[in-house]
């Protein structure tokens, strides 16, 4: 048998885990492929066993005492990661914050479409940011935005609830809305 540090394959091992000549402990706990303990030997016999089997020696549990080796074929086992990564990353919903803007000056109908949207956000599970702009000489009256505002909250009321109550930011009034929770 060849000598103990010599390197079969190139580097293509992660930062997270240890491979084969990459470990230096004097003692591991090894299991084998099928999932049995070998128990506690010397990293250069787990490594030969390795070896012998034509597979890597990945160190999977370097906190533990002594730490936990596995006899197994590492790049098989690097895609089987990347696979559930992916999987779960898939299964996964982002939430999304979208905005509506209004005027303080807004007619009915163009009010209407604007709750519509929000109630349409808010069933996909997003949450929206609901701002009024007050331009030029309206910042007198924020009243009128404070009216629209109600107004809005008790309209989307069916489909959200309010996260943060409306305040003045700059010469918008700003209010954040989330979806009901579907239980």
């Amino acid at each position: 048998m060849r000598s103990f540090l010599f390197w079969r394959c190139c580097v293509i091992s992660n930062k997270e885990l240890q491979i084969n000549e990459e470990i230096h402990d004097k003692e591991i706990r090894v299991i084998d492929v099928d999932g049995t303990q070998l128990g506690v030997m010397s990293a250069k016999e787990a490594l030969e066993l390795a070896i012998e089997r034509d597979l890597d020696l990945v160190k999977i549990a370097p906190g533990a005492t002594p730490p936990v080796c596995k006899i197994l074929d590492y790049g098989k086992y690097v895609f089987e990661q990347g696979k559930k990564e992916k999987e779960a990353k898939k299964n996964q919903k982002v939430v999304e914050i979208k905005e509506i803007r209004m005027s303080s000056t807004i007619d009915t109908h163009d009010f209407q479409t604007k709750v519509n949207q929000g109630i349409k956000f808010l069933n996909g599970g997003d949450k929206i940011k609901v701002s009024v702009r007050f331009r030029k000489r309206s910042v007198a009256h924020p009243q009128l935005g404070e009216e629209l505002m109600n107004k809005y909250k008790e309209a989307v009321a069916v489909a959200g609830s309010v996260d943060k109550p409306f305040k003045m930011e700059g010469r918008s009034l700003v209010m954040f809305v989330s979806p009901k929770s579907s239980k």
